[in-house]
């Protein structure tokens, strides 16, 4: 186990870095996007129909990508100052649970995100003319990843690799 994780390690490593990179690129979008409408709205006279609903697209894309990293970097919000009192075992013990719970919220974000992009795939977004089950793609990546990178942080925990994943997550990046 300890091979297969340091061999994929700076796989997820690889694909953390990229999710920032698309985040990114997707808020200045965004960031262009409401420009351009203030600017049809206030000085053209014409807003673009299309911005608002781009838009928000795009930022459940940034919010979803960025939430996955965050998740593999282990910036999520927690209440640490129990966790802190605790002895080193049921410190562990703890960790396991909360990253298993992670696991198990991530795949259920995807799999009835994924219900719920079938169901609404005959619709159709007016302004975009996109299928209306587009809108769940983010939740669905976004799930998928989550999962994948909370089940990274549990197996290193368990093992008791977290500390090398740290060093070794800082090198990559």
């Amino acid at each position: 186990m300890l091979v297969f994780m340091r061999t994929i390690r700076p796989i997820l490593a690889g694909i953390s870095r990229l999710s920032l990179y698309i985040a990114g690129v997707g808020l200045i979008a965004m960031t262009l996007i409401v420009g351009w409408q203030v600017f049809g709205r206030y000085v053209l006279n014409d807003s673009p129909s299309w911005s608002e609903t781009l838009s928000l697209y795009l930022m459940s894309w940034f919010i979803m990508l960025g939430a996955a990293v965050g998740v593999r970097e282990s910036v999520h919000l927690g209440l640490d100052i129990v966790r802190y009192m605790m002895p080193p075992a049921i410190q562990k013990a703890m960790d396991l649970l909360s990253l298993g719970l992670i696991v198990l919220f991530g795949i259920g974000m995807a799999y009835y995100a994924t219900l719920l992009a079938i169901g609404t795939w005959t619709a159709t977004i007016p302004v975009l003319g996109w299928p209306g089950g587009t809108d769940f793609f983010p939740m669905i990546v976004g799930g998928a990843m989550i999962s994948i990178f909370a089940l990274e942080r549990f197996v290193d925990v368990a093992i008791g690799e977290e500390v090398a994943a740290d060093i070794v997550a800082a090198e990559v990046i």
